[in-house]
């Protein structure tokens, strides 16, 4: 796995080449302290994990993000946690890092994309099967095996480029499919999207605080054009 560094602090550079250097399958492609000296290695290489932090000279993190077409995974670095709901918003972005963070913090960052390249290995493209007439549940194809999900026990529904995962309460499936076909699929009143990534299980919400939702001890980002329509569903008393 190839990854680069954008990070104009050189203590934080030095951090992040020793962790990296502790895991055998990651290689540095390189170490830069601005988006646009790594803009050409990004162009020219197969990158497949950016370790990007927000505030930087001539562009900012995240506005280097948004330029990029199809970016790499993303694992944000910076010293300032108000930036964290914001970087929800980017589908790329798998992981946060609020600085001084640990090895340890670090290596939970990078199983996070283990886990998602692991998942993605076994996917193969699918059909979603409805097994009774008023969708209670549907039957689920992934790598040759048919998976009956109850669509109550859904808690969320995560899009990721081509792919979506179905969290359940007892499982998660990813398979190739849209966000847009599962918005059709779960037209029962208790779901809802809030994010162009994520639709929700409203029965789950454990707390909304800001722009994120805690469901099922997970964390989900509320995207600015869902927030009213998600605040219309759940009826805050006051």
């Amino acid at each position: 796995m190839t990854c680069i560094i954008i990070e104009d602090e050189i203590p934080a550079q030095e951090i992040l080449v020793s962790y990296i250097h502790k895991i055998p399958d990651l290689e540095i492609k390189g170490v830069f302290n601005s988006p646009i000296k790594a803009n050409t290695v990004l162009k020219k290489e197969n990158i497949d994990l950016l370790f990007l932090d927000i505030n930087l000279p001539t562009i900012s993190g995240l506005n280097f993000l948004k330029t990029l077409s199809n970016p790499p995974k993303v694992i944000m670095t910076t010293a300032y946690a108000n930036y964290a709901a914001e970087s929800f918003e980017y589908e790329s972005i798998i992981d946060y890092l609020l600085k001084p963070f640990s090895f340890e913090r670090f290596l939970k960052a990078i199983n996070k994309l283990d886990t998602k390249q692991q998942l993605n290995t076994s996917i193969i493209k699918t059909d979603v099967l409805e097994i009774t007439q008023n969708e209670d549940a549907v039957f689920i194809n992934v790598d040759k095996t048919l998976h009956k999900v109850d669509l109550n026990s859904i808690i969320y529904v995560q899009s990721d480029r081509n792919y979506v995962t179905v969290v359940t309460k007892i499982n998660s499936l990813t398979f190739i499919d849209s966000l847009k076909k599962w918005n059709n699929y779960l037209k029962k009143d208790h779901f809802i999207q809030v994010h162009k990534s994520f639709i929700i299980n409203l029965n789950y919400i454990e707390k909304v605080t800001g722009n994120i939702v805690y469901i099922n001890q997970q964390k989900v980002p509320v995207g600015k054009t869902f927030k009213e329509t998600l605040f219309q569903k759940i009826k805050p008393i006051n």
